[in-house]
C-alpha cells in the first residue's frame, strides 16, 4: 500500500514540468477528455496529482511515429 503523501499541481505547475503544454492546452485536453485526471475541489480550482501527471505522459509513449 502507497502511503506517499500525494503531491497536487496547479495548471501553471504542470505546464511549467511540461515544455511546449499551455494552460490553454490543459483545458482544451480536459473538455475533450483527452488529458491527464485532474481535481476539481471547487468551481474555480483544478488540481492534478503528480502521479496522474507522470502516469498520462508515459501513456504516450510510442515507439514509431505512425503508431496512432
Amino acid at each position: 500500500m502507497d502511503t506517499a503523501t500525494p503531491v497536487y499541481l496547479s495548471p501553471e505547475q504542470v505546464c511549467e514540468r511540461l515544455p511546449g503544454v499551455t494552460k490553454a492546452n490543459l483545458a482544451t485536453l480536459r473538455y475533450e477528455g483527452r488529458g491527464p485526471k485532474f481535481l476539481k475541489p471547487t468551481p474555480r480550482t483544478v488540481l492534478y496529482r503528480e502521479s496522474d501527471i507522470t502516469a498520462w505522459v508515459e501513456s504516450t509513449e510510442r515507439s514509431s511515429t505512425s503508431a496512432q
